[in-house]
């Protein structure tokens, strides 16, 4: 019996790739400091220092690519995380909550853009 092949995974993965080759921002911030005012954001920096520091230090390249300035979606971030990616681990429902998640990618959002106005 033949498996039916999908072409699904390419262009996800040639999306993920074009992303990750970016150049990662290196120590202090483009914009000043990062402001976490808003709870959920502060909750996403404390879901990030728990589950993501480890391999990408601040948000910038380390063990893992830079991810503080990928200009991925909301739905591909919690996917990435869900499922994994390359050596990227998967996080569960019991290890990251959807709660968690949300804040989890306010707070990469917030990397992203915080700028010297906050």
């Amino acid at each position: 019996m033949r498996r039916a092949r999908t072409n699904f995974g390419w262009p996800l993965l040639a999306l993920l790739l074009l992303v990750a080759c970016g150049p990662a921002y290196r120590g202090e911030p483009l914009y000043g400091p990062l402001n976490v005012s808003d709870p959920q954001v502060a909750h996403g920096e404390q879901v990030f220092d728990a589950h993501c520091h480890q391999c990408h230090p601040g948000g910038d390249a380390g063990l893992g690519f830079g991810i503080n300035d990928k200009p991925l979606p909301g739905w591909l971030i919690k996917f990435q995380v869900r499922h994994g990616l390359g050596a990227m681990p998967s996080f569960s429902q019991e290890q990251i909550d959807d709660e968690e998640l949300d804040a989890l990618v306010a707070y990469l959002f917030a990397l992203r853009r915080h700028d010297s106005a906050d």
